[in-house]
C-alpha cells in the first residue's frame, strides 16, 4: 500500500495538466476573485464643463478631482462636445458648471450643477452620480461653515444612452458575449479531442487533406449554429427585453460573427492542445469561464482593479466584444469608433487559427 500511495503521488507529480488544476487554478481562481470583485469605483475618468471658471468652481473642480474616485480626461468647451466624448468610450462622466456660480452662491445662495452619466452601465453611473452629489455635499457644508449663511447647491443629472437606468441594459451584451464564448469555444475544443478518442484521428491523418482545411471544416458547422444562436438570443433582447439598436444592424451582425469565429478558432487551439474530451473541458470552463465573465467589465468594473489584472483584462475576447456590442446597441456609433476593438478580434483570431494549424502540423508529423 505504501508503494503503491508513492506511485500515485509520482504519476500526479509528473503530469503537468494535473499540477496545473490542483494548484494552479485554486490560486488564480483566489487571486482574481479577491481583487477583481469589488463595486467600488476608483479612477474612473470624467470630463468639465465649465462656463463660469470662477475661484469657487475651480475650487469645486479640484476638489472632485483630488479624490480618488476620478481623474480628468478633459476640459469640454461647449456642450456639442458631450456626446462625441461619451462615444469615444473613455469618458464616464461630464459635470457642468452654469454661468456666474459663485456669484449666485455669493448673492443667491444657490447654483446649479449639471451631472451627465453614462448609463450603458446603469451600476457604474449611479456610483458615479452618487460620489459626485457626495463630494458637493462636503464641500456646500464647508461653505457654509466658512460663510456663516446657507447656500445649497442643486444638482441635477441625466442618464445617457439609457434614461430609465435598465440593468437589462447592462446584462443583455453580457450575457449575449459570455453564452457565444463559451458555447462556442466548449463546443469546438471537444471536436478534435472526441476524434482521438473514438479512434477516427488515423482517418483524418491519412486523408488528402491539409492540416488547414481539418481546421477549417471542423470550424464551419459550429459557425453556422452559433451565429443562429446569436440570432436568437438577439431577437429575444430586442422583443422581451426592450433592448434597443440604435447602430447599424449589419455592423453588430458582422461584429458578431467575428467573435464567434474568434471563439470558435480558441476552441479549435484547446482541441489541438488537450489529450481527451475531459481535459479539453476543464480548460475549456475553468480556463474561459470565470476570466470571461470577472475580467470582461461584464459585472466588476475593469478600472477598480490592480493594474496586473487590467493588463490581463487586456487579453480577454469578452472585454472588446462587450464594448462593440454596447457602443452599436446603446450609443449607435460606426466602425469609426470600434475599429480598435475590432483590429484586435481580428488579430486575436488570426493568432489562434496560426498556433492551432501549428499544434495541428506537429501532431502529424
Amino acid at each position: 500500500m505504501k508503494g503503491f500511495i508513492i506511485k500515485e503521488f509520482y504519476h500526479i507529480f509528473r503530469d503537468v495538466r494535473t499540477m496545473v488544476i490542483l494548484f494552479g487554478m485554486p490560486i488564480a481562481q483566489v487571486l482574481i476573485f479577491g481583487f477583481a470583485i469589488s463595486t467600488e469605483i476608483k479612477d474612473a475618468e470624467i470630463a468639465i464643463l465649465d462656463y463660469s471658471k470662477d475661484h469657487m468652481s475651480l475650487e469645486l473642480s479640484n476638489k472632485i478631482i483630488s479624490s480618488d474616485y476620478f481623474i480628468l480626461n478633459e476640459n469640454l468647451k461647449e456642450e456639442s462636445q458631450i456626446e462625441t466624448a461619451f462615444k469615444a468610450g473613455i469618458i464616464k462622466e461630464v459635470i457642468i458648471f452654469g454661468d456666474h456660480f459663485a456669484r449666485k452662491l455669493e448673492k443667491e445662495q444657490s447654483a446649479s450643477i449639471h451631472i451627465i452619466a453614462d448609463a450603458s452601465d446603469p451600476n457604474t453611473a449611479n456610483l458615479l452620480v452618487n460620489y459626485t452629489t457626495g463630494i458637493i455635499r462636503n464641500y456646500m457644508t464647508e461653505k457654509m461653515g466658512e460663510q456663516g449663511v446657507p447656500i445649497k447647491i442643486n444638482t441635477e443629472y441625466k442618464m445617457l444612452f439609457n434614461p430609465e437606468i435598465k440593468s437589462v441594459f447592462m446584462f443583455v451584451p453580457g450575457i449575449i458575449t459570455i453564452l457565444l464564448m463559451l458555447i462556442s469555444a466548449m463546443m469546438t475544443s471537444i471536436s478534435i479531442a472526441r476524434e482521438k478518442e473514438l479512434g477516427t484521428m488515423e482517418v483524418l491523418l491519412v486523408s488528402p487533406l491539409k492540416p488547414v482545411q481539418i481546421v477549417v471544416g471542423k470550424v464551419v458547422p459550429y459557425v453556422v449554429l452559433s451565429f443562429i444562436n446569436a440570432v436568437t438570443i438577439l431577437l429575444l433582447a430586442f422583443f422581451v427585453f426592450g433592448m434597443p439598436v440604435q447602430g447599424s444592424l449589419v455592423l453588430l451582425l458582422a461584429e458578431t460573427l467575428l467573435f464567434i469565429v474568434m471563439a470558435l478558432s480558441l476552441g479549435i487551439l484547446i482541441s489541438t492542445v488537450a489529450k481527451n474530451q475531459q481535459t479539453a473541458m476543464l480548460m475549456s470552463m475553468f480556463a474561459l469561464m470565470l476570466p470571461a465573465i470577472l475580467l470582461s467589465g461584464f459585472i466588476f468594473p475593469i478600472e477598480n482593479m490592480p493594474e496586473v489584472l487590467q493588463w490581463l483584462c487586456n487579453i480577454m475576447p469578452t472585454k472588446w466584444f462587450i464594448i462593440i456590442v454596447k457602443d452599436i446597441m446603446l450609443k449607435g456609433v460606426g466602425l469609426t469608433h470600434i475599429w480598435q476593438e475590432t483590429l484586435i478580434l481580428i488579430g486575436m483570431t488570426i493568432l489562434f487559427i496560426g498556433l492551432s494549424v501549428k499544434k495541428f502540423k506537429i501532431r502529424l508529423e
